[in-house]
């Protein structure tokens, strides 16, 4: 890459996640707008440390990369099915849920068709030249109007644990690439969300190769399913995103913190087939492992001991402190944001609150650099944009807004019908619903 006027880009994204990969998928019918998109890695992989055999999605196979705003797209997931002959036989088997490593093949797959992502391509900074961003890595430098972010989140690691870190005691992200020997090991699983909940379920599945023993332990009182309902799930949608975002900072963080299970929770599915499978070892097979489920107790605290790990947990209600000695360790304790450090020269200017991106309604961050210059955001606005930002549900529909922002006009339609849920209370009044309802005063 150079940087001459030729080459000055609509938009660069840098980081090739899913996000990002559905922005790519939505510009490639619309040629006229120039991006391209940048990743470090050698290719698209979607949380390979966790790619187990039974992991499943926890949201609809329709929430690909493009159907929510353009189900036409050749990108889709049924466009998938169909090109690879499956269609018939997907819907033959009846999946209550997409095996996720069906769904990282159908990224890959969306890889291959399109031509302006580029891999083995790790952005050192961007900065402003001549008006406009610049973006520079190990692949040259590019000049661009606009920067897409889609670098993700990073691993989150309590405090105690992160001195420790290495190959028996490890971030969940790295289970599956350390390839640890557990049989007749001590295992204790940090975590009661959903990738606790299928870590303990891969370490209890094979009956001639179990460790000696297996505890979960999490901090919340019990082992509690998604909230999947459909109410729930218009929390999921572009109307409640847009309410979520009018409210003070203060309302925001109380929903955020009512509405933990209907994010964090563990599949329903799942935790059924844990328990059938802690039934069978302990009553059918009188099976040696010794299982221990712990909810209710936080890690407070790690020391080496005797080659393995001594940990040490607190009882929420009781304040007790427990010992717990552990030959590997494994931390399912999620993930959470970071600036990029590429983003270093123009950090300064950047608004941030609390650590997070102030965001405006396009998803632009707000900064005071030249104004025909934006910088989006994709999967860092959780705490301004509910609990569905992180999650693949509006992915294409936040992408269609970012690109119409990009193209100063609509080229995807993002309007969408009235919600079931009237959220905010002013809809009584503009729609006119009912005689019925009226302003309180």
């Amino acid at each position: 890459m150079h940087l001459t006027s030729d080459a000055v880009m609509d938009l660069v994204g840098i980081g090739i996640g899913p996000a990002n990969l559905s922005l790519a998928a939505l510009l490639r019918p619309h040629q006229q707008i120039k991006g391209r998109f940048f990743d470090k890695r050698s290719e698209f992989q979607w949380h390979s440390g966790l790619m187990l055999p039974q992991a499943a999605l926890q949201v609809p196979y329709l929430k690909d990369l493009v159907s929510l705003v353009d189900p036409t797209n050749e990108l889709s997931f049924l466009s998938f099915l169909v090109k690879h002959k499956r269609l018939l036989c997907f819907m033959n088997a009846n999946f209550p849920q997409v095996l996720r490593r069906e769904f990282n093949q159908y990224y890959r797959w969306a890889c291959e068709q399109i031509p302006d992502l580029q891999f083995d391509s790790d952005i050192e900074s961007v900065d402003i030249e001549g008006g406009l961003l610049v973006v520079k890595g190990s692949g040259g430098t590019q000049a661009t109007r606009n920067v897409v972010l889609g670098t993700g989140q990073q691993p989150s690691v309590p405090a105690c644990a992160k001195p420790w870190l290495g190959t028996t005691l490890l971030h969940a992200s790295q289970y599956l690439l350390n390839n640890n020997p557990v049989q007749s090991k001590r295992v204790v699983v940090v975590g009661g969300g959903q990738t606790g909940a299928e870590v303990f379920q891969h370490l209890i599945s094979n009956t001639d190769a179990m460790p000696a023993s297996v505890a979960w332990v999490s901090r919340r009182w019990n082992f509690f399913p998604l909230d999947e309902s459909s109410f729930t799930n218009e929390l999921y949608t572009p109307e409640y995103s847009d309410y979520f975002y009018g409210l003070s900072e203060t309302q925001r963080r109380q929903l955020l913190a009512e509405q933990k299970l209907a994010s964090d929770g563990i599949s329903p599915s799942l935790l059924e087939s844990i328990y059938r499978r802690v039934y069978e070892l302990r009553n059918v097979l009188g099976h040696p492992c010794d299982l221990h489920l712990q909810p209710g107790r936080e890690l407070v605290d790690v020391t080496r001991n005797k080659g393995g790990w001594a940990l040490e947990l607190k009882h929420a209600h009781s304040g007790i402190r427990e010992a717990l000695d552990a030959d590997v360790v494994v931390l399912c304790t999620g993930y959470d944001y970071r600036m990029p450090a590429f983003l270093d020269p123009i950090a300064g200017r950047i608004d941030t609150n609390e650590g997070e991106f102030v965001v405006d309604e396009d998803y632009s961050i707000r900064w005071d650099g030249p104004q025909d210059c934006r910088i989006y955001v994709q999967n860092a606005a959780r705490s301004q944009r509910g609990i569905a930002d992180p999650n693949l549900g509006l992915i294409p529909w936040r992408c269609a807004r970012i690109i119409n922002s990009v193209a100063h006009r609509a080229v995807y339609d993002v309007e969408v019908p009235a919600p079931f849920v009237s959220w905010d209370a002013r809809s009584h009044s503009s729609q006119g619903a009912s005689p019925s309802l009226r302003m309180a005063s």
